[in-house]
């Protein structure tokens, strides 16, 4: 697989949230963006609040747009704010450095694309984004350099 398809985002957006409702996490908002940053799935559990999908584009923006995982983007931010400050000015605030942002790696290691998930705490929505990257097949980078 050289993209990411619809199909398989979709699948992996699905799959999220059942995970999140199998696992008593609350309510999610999933949104799976190609390798250029575009939507392919955005879905919303019932129940999650009306921000949630905007956060979750967010998540996986920053990780496209910087080319790293969630967590590497949290340390990061930390450690430069001001970088990160004019990072979210150029971008109109789409930026956020947290996990529960994580790239879709090919086996190869190419980016394919990126999934964000709010809904609860960072690591549980990086817990489902992982989980549901997986069962596609693909490789989840979290930017946790001990993963790697």
């Amino acid at each position: 697989m050289q993209q990411l398809d619809l199909m398989t985002a979709t699948n992996i957006a699905s799959y999220a949230i059942r995970i999140a409702r199998e696992t008593g996490i609350n309510p999610l908002a999933v949104a799976v963006l190609d390798s250029a940053g575009h939507p392919l799935a955005v879905l919303r559990d019932e129940h999650a609040s009306f921000l949630r999908p905007q956060i979750a584009i967010g998540k996986a923006r920053g990780c496209l747009g910087m080319g790293f995982g969630g967590r590497e983007l949290a340390r990061r931010a930390q450690a430069m704010p001001a970088f990160f400050d004019a990072i979210n000015s150029l971008t109109g605030g789409e930026v956020i450095p947290v996990a529960g942002g994580v790239l879709i790696r090919n086996a190869e290691g190419l980016i394919m694309g990126a999934i964000g998930i709010s809904g609860d705490t960072s690591d549980n929505d990086e817990r489902c984004a992982v989980q549901a990257i997986e069962q596609a097949e693909l490789v989840a980078d979290t930017g946790d350099q001990l993963a790697r």
